[in-house]
């Protein structure tokens, strides 16, 4: 009997050493909910964002509100190629100084059109342009 009891004892303090060397996870001082809407840049059709910073990783969206479901073809020609019209952006927040983005358009089809996206922390916001593409440019305010 005393042989298990220290066994317990044993397997309890083993089990208690990591949960007292975890440390906190590190922060970032971007972390927040981010919101904005961009200019229509070269494509004339603004993207709404909403981006999430949490330990200086960036996971979001940007959404286009003027895109339309299909509309019936009624010349019988080809359909014009879908655009897409939902961002799902990804990367790694600097506290300071620019950082990259990355944005993956989610559309069907084979192809998943990538974009590059350049992000800078300026008096309190976060800027975000397009590399490529339409160009565009939103100011993004903390949430």
């Amino acid at each position: 009997m005393t042989k298990f009891m220290s066994l317990l004892l044993a397997l309890g303090v083993v089990l208690a050493i990591p949960a007292q060397s975890q440390t906190p996870a590190p922060t970032s001082a971007l972390d927040g909910e981010w919101r904005g809407t961009s200019d229509g840049g070269s494509c004339n059709a603004p993207l709404d964002y909403q981006l999430t910073i949490e330990n200086g990783f960036v996971d979001g969206s940007a959404y286009d509100t003027t895109a339309r479901g299909p509309v019936p073809n009624t010349s019988k020609g080809p359909p014009p190629a879908p655009t897409p019209s939902l961002w799902q952006i990804h990367g790694v927040a600097k506290n300071t100084g620019s950082f990259s983005l990355i944005a993956v358009a989610s559309v069907k089809g084979r192809g998943h059109p990538q974009n590059k996206l350049a992000a800078q922390s300026e008096s309190g916001g976060l800027t975000v342009t397009e590399t490529s593409g339409c160009r565009r440019t939103v100011r993004l305010a903390r949430r």
